[in-house]
């Protein structure tokens, strides 16, 4: 466990998001499986989902973002010197996404490593990169959450397949003498790492055996109870270390894994439900990709606003938490 305040020369400059066009929703999964609409929303919140084309994968999602986000902003990519994609479905382990997408900009002199953090991991890459910003060696730093979890989703399985979706988002960080990383904090419970997990090539986790079909694989039950357990800990620990109290929160950006695990967080801690932004409502739980989508949907009806004072918290697979307190700057 680890938690500070925060020396900080980062500053988001840039946002970009993408979500596929095809939606899945509850009615849909109601075709495919023994559920239904109402249930499907008293369980998780989530109203639909998106998912990706048959021919369209990570990389594809993550230029999408990248390429948004040159819609919305005139940022110039020339100069980025690292990439950072935090994925669980990147296309290929290699070459990495963060390398496809260097490639498809044509940044040159440009470092590239993929983050595999789960639902961490966007978090977790913001915090990668203000250490190499703070470091001095680089200046401009891309920083993308992408999934299409919906191609490692086993549509048999009513437990899991009503909460995976598809989508992307990318920032731009940059060196800044007036950084806007205030805190930070992260934790790792890698005991219970076999209680979420999509196996690749061993046919265990430690001691404890697991299904190699690609498939992702959650014990909800199990999570649950780590997360309404841990992360209330993790934001006392974070607000504390920072001097601050829950109303001093402008938006609460967690994981958008499900709605009952966050309501249990809130009620817990005592931030405002309404002063949480969520993504899965519209796009169901996106793993590395749900915070920037939560982001996206906030910024669109201009709820977060240059100044704001901001908590990502990313929890999940690993198990894993990774948080941010930031002063929003866009």
């Amino acid at each position: 466990m680890n938690h500070s305040s925060l020396q900080s020369h980062a500053a988001i400059t840039a946002f970009g998001a993408y979500v596929p066009d095809k939606v899945l929703s509850n009615e849909d999964l109601a075709q495919m499986v023994d559920t239904n609409h109402d249930w499907i929303v008293q369980r998780t919140g989530i109203v639909e989902r998106r998912i990706a084309s048959d021919d369209q994968f990570c990389s594809d999602l993550c230029f999408k973002a990248v390429r948004n986000m040159q819609s919305r902003y005139a940022v110039n990519l020339t100069d980025v010197d690292f990439v950072l994609v935090a994925t669980t479905t990147p296309d290929t382990y290699f070459p990495s996404m963060s390398a496809r997408v260097q490639a498809e900009f044509g940044i040159t002199n440009c470092g590239a490593v993929d983050i595999q953090a789960a639902c961490s991991g966007f978090v977790a890459g913001l915090q990668l990169a203000n250490g190499l910003l703070l470091s001095g060696v680089h200046r401009k730093i891309l920083v993308i959450g992408a999934e299409t979890l919906t191609k490692a989703t086993d549509y048999t399985d009513r437990s899991t397949c009503i909460l995976f979706g598809d989508g992307a988002g990318a920032v731009l960080l940059e060196r800044s003498e007036q950084g806007s990383f205030i805190g930070s904090y992260v934790s790792t419970n890698g005991s219970n790492g076999h209680h979420l997990y999509r196996s690749s090539l061993a046919p265990s986790i430690g001691d404890q055996p697991i299904l190699t079909n690609g498939m992702i694989v959650q014990n909800g039950r199990e999570v649950y109870r780590w997360a309404v357990s841990n992360v209330p800990k993790g934001i006392k620990t974070i607000l504390e270390q920072n001097h601050l109290a829950p109303d001093d929160i402008d938006w609460f950006i967690p994981h958008s894994a499900n709605m009952r695990i966050v309501e249990s967080i809130c009620e817990k801690t005592g931030i405002k439900l309404e002063r949480t932004l969520t993504s899965m409502a519209q796009y169901g739980n996106t793993s590395a990709a749900s915070i920037p989508l939560a982001i996206d949907l906030a910024l669109q009806d201009s709820r977060i606003r240059a100044g704001d004072l901001v908590l990502l918290y990313g929890f999940g697979g690993g198990l894993t938490e990774a948080a941010l307190l930031l002063r929003w700057t866009l």
